[in-house]
């Protein structure tokens, strides 16, 4: 036993030093980064045509210490961008346009408001400052209405519900949805925020629960979109790509885009439609 613990301290020790020699700094050559152009326009019925032109920038690269130098290092103006539906071409102005409703940041905008309607498709076509054209064509779909929303307590003794929507799903049609549950103010992170299709649906209904997590006098905002699978391959894609990023063992992930041209452009123009309720919670 005296010399097996002498081969092992042996051993260890070695293995120790050679760990120690292992420790080595590494310099690796990355290619050159080639940026892209990233389009996102989402038309809302009754709200301005608003559209954000940006370029992406490198991975590594260090960010700026004042995030408005950021800013306006990645927005792209001077392009032309139009969008087209039924024979009216509306053109979009460049400059800094803040949508107080979505609280977001767009660099084009018309004041015209986005028409109604399911039957006519919408055109982009974007010439970039460098003579690039980026197109794509989206169409805007009927609004699922949700048919009710209940609040339940599991018990009558319990101080904290959970909120259940409930819709139907039309059977006829291949249908893909985006749900979002806010707490209090349509300004906060939700607390729930993912895309879904309807492939598993019983008897055309579907049910959208929450956790036990809300008290008495609290708002809960439920929202159902109804979107198309454009959309919901962009947002899988591009929540995947964001989570292979934060994980170093994660497969590389790409974004799926619906935008054409020889700008070889990424992200998304689609249309918006959904049903919103605000529920106070009693008991």
């Amino acid at each position: 036993m005296k010399y097996l613990a002498i081969i092992f301290s042996l051993t260890a020790a070695i293995l120790i030093t050679a760990c120690g020699n292992l420790e080595k700094d590494i310099n690796l050559d990355l290619p050159v980064y080639e940026s892209q152009y990233v389009v996102e326009c989402y038309l809302e019925p009754g709200q301005p045509f608003s559209l954000l032109l940006t370029k992406s920038v490198p991975y590594f690269e260090p960010f700026p210490e004042n995030p408005l130098d950021f800013v306006e290092s990645i927005l792209v103006d001077s392009a032309k961008v139009v969008i087209s539906h039924s024979g009216k071409d509306y053109v979009l102005d460049n400059g800094v346009f803040f949508h107080p409703f979505t609280k977001k940041l767009f660099n084009y905008s018309n004041a015209d408001l986005v028409p109604g309607g399911h039957d006519n498709d919408f055109s982009l076509k974007i010439i970039t400052p460098d003579g690039k054209t980026i197109t794509a064509t989206t169409h805007i779909l009927p609004v699922v209405p949700i048919d009710s929303v209940v609040v339940e307590y599991e018990s009558e003794a319990d101080t904290l519900a959970r909120v259940l929507t409930y819709l139907t799903d039309d059977p006829a049609t291949k249908d893909y949805y985006r749900r979002m549950l806010h707490h209090n103010s349509l300004d906060s992170i939700p607390d729930q925020d993912f895309t879904t299709f309807d492939d598993f649906v019983d008897d055309n209904k579907i049910v959208f629960g929450s956790g036990f997590d809300y008290a008495v006098g609290d708002t809960v905002f439920t929202t159902i979109f109804h979107i198309d699978r454009a959309y919901f391959d962009f947002w899988e894609s591009t929540f995947n790509a964001i989570n292979a990023n934060s994980n170093p063992f994660g497969q590389p992930s790409s974004i799926i885009s619906n935008l054409s041209g020889d700008a070889n452009a990424l992200g998304i123009f689609t249309g918006l439609s959904y049903d919103r309720v605000a529920v106070v919670i009693e008991k």
